[in-house]
């Protein structure tokens, strides 16, 4: 028995790897095994299974198909729990303090980055397995005010800002540069050019 098993290991292997001598036609083609999922493909499958296992303890148990906007408010409430951001009530003293020199008694969060990248996972994920763009629980204008609401309090609460520049157009851009070579006295060239690309 022993014999014939390693005689079909052989002849497995031979079929596998060709030797130098033998044809190529003759060799088996081994199917490449599919390619490894992203991080962030790895994060959405169990950020959609976390999800799912919250609506099935939920009570009455609920199908992701059912599930409102209101059901993800309380997914968002009940993932606090979890949290390890703190966030500052506004009757503590280091309210608003980026660096609060003392530790204190506030409760930690759920960080307002981490869950507004959480709701953009769970919404992409709902509609792969097969819900309906159109009623995404996930993308919400509720579920948007809500995260809109964490982010503001939180940048008050640790004294952070999350407000970005705003990013100028290419027109402010070019009426600036004439601005400033106007006042050195070329300012007719310039505001015609820049007039040209406006119009275009």
């Amino acid at each position: 028995m022993a014999d014939f098993v390693r005689a079909k290991v052989n002849v497995t292997s031979r079929n596998i790897i060709p030797s130098k001598s033998s044809d190529l036609s003759n060799t088996t083609v081994i199917p490449l095994s599919a390619p490894p999922l992203s991080r962030y493909e790895n994060q959405k499958r169990r950020d959609w299974n976390t999800f799912c296992q919250y609506l099935r303890n939920h009570y009455p148990p609920l199908s992701f198909s059912l599930c409102s906007s209101g059901h993800v408010l309380e997914f968002l409430r009940y993932l606090d729990q979890f949290g390890k951001t703190k966030v500052h009530n506004q009757n503590c003293p280091f309210f608003g303090v980026l660096n609060p020199p003392l530790p204190c008694t506030c409760p930690l969060r759920q960080a307002w980055g981490s869950l507004d990248s959480l709701i953009g996972r769970l919404r992409a994920a709902y509609e792969e397995n097969g819900g309906n763009s159109e009623m995404n629980p996930f993308g919400t204008r509720a579920v948007k005010l809500f995260l809109r609401d964490v982010r503001c309090f939180q940048s008050k609460s640790r004294g952070i800002s999350y407000e970005k520049k705003r990013k100028r157009s290419r027109n402010q851009k070019i009426v600036e540069v004439a601005e400033g070579h106007q006042s050195y006295g070329a300012g007719a060239t310039i505001c015609e050019q820049t007039n040209n690309t406006v119009a275009e």
